[in-house]
């Protein structure tokens, strides 16, 4: 049974590894795309900055979560260790919560708006 809990810990450790290695590499995309991005408006560059920033926290946020969970549940499944597996995933999908707000501008539950028509292509006939 060591030989089991060992590899479900290692699982669980390699995928947090992915998730951090996911927010790394998305501080350094959206730092990169900042700095490229010297046509556009300051003000822009700066708000599309923070969405992508927001997109790789949330993406590794996931990452880190499924980690969590294989391990807590798998690895080490106590009362102690549930309960705070609870209080990080509580913790977590309120800064995914807001990170979505702040991405989208609409909470995670609501649809998104629908295309303006009058943007829409017309078909030809």
């Amino acid at each position: 049974m060591g030989d089991y809990h060992d590899i479900i810990g290692n699982v669980g450790l390699a995928i947090d590894v992915v998730g951090v290695f996911v927010i790394v590499a998305g501080v350094l995309f959206a730092s990169g795309r900042l700095l490229l991005r010297t046509q556009t408006a300051a003000a822009r560059r700066f708000q599309d900055f923070r969405h992508d920033l927001a997109r790789a926290i949330l993406l590794g946020l996931e990452f880190l979560i499924a980690g969590d969970i294989i391990r807590t549940v798998a690895v080490t499944p106590t009362l102690s260790s549930v309960s705070l597996l609870g209080l990080i995933v509580l913790i977590r999908t309120f800064l995914s919560i807001t990170l979505h707000l702040e991405v989208e501008g609409r909470w995670p539950w609501q649809k998104a708006d629908p295309p303006d028509d009058r943007t829409a292509p017309v078909p030809h006939a």
